[in-house]
């Protein structure tokens, strides 16, 4: 006989600036496979590089087509730091030319508040699916302005 479930929480007093991110990839068509499929190798990489700030990642399959991850970040400093430096500055570079097929979104919740970005997105997801849109341009382009709009 079993008994009662244990139940478990964290103490994030530690980490009191953490900043939880998801990103997926959703192709619509097979170019965008085989794109996904390097994109993920360097990711893989990146992360097995342990880059300051990163804390923990995980990989995500949200069906065959559409797959994403989850991090926790330090702070925002150590993602944004992140963001701007190799290879991730190339990446986005290089998606930001063709997409090849291919749709990107992310989803950052930290204590200041939650963003979202879609790029190339055929369908609404996640915060998508229910605010509505608002254009990312201006100071609203960039993911710290839009955490603490």
């Amino acid at each position: 006989m079993q008994g009662a479930p244990v139940r478990r929480s964290v103490d994030l007093s530690a980490y009191p600036d953490l900043v939880v991110i998801y990103l997926g990839f959703r192709d619509s068509r097979w170019r965008g496979l085989r794109a996904l499929v390097g994109l993920g190798r360097g990711i893989a990489a990146s992360v097995r590089s342990r880059p300051d700030g990163l804390l923990a990642h995980e990989t995500l399959v949200f069906g065959l087509t559409h797959v994403g991850m989850r991090q926790y970040w330090r702070d925002l400093e150590s993602l944004e730091r992140f963001t701007r430096s190799e290879p991730h500055r190339t990446w986005w570079q290089d998606f930001s030319r063709d997409s090849k097929g291919s749709g990107f979104w992310h989803e950052a919740y930290g204590r200041g508040g939650m963003e979202a970005i879609y790029v190339g997105m055929a369908a609404p997801t996640g915060l998508g699916l229910f605010a509505p849109e608002r254009v990312p341009e201006g100071a609203f382009l960039s993911l710290r302005q839009r955490l603490t709009a």
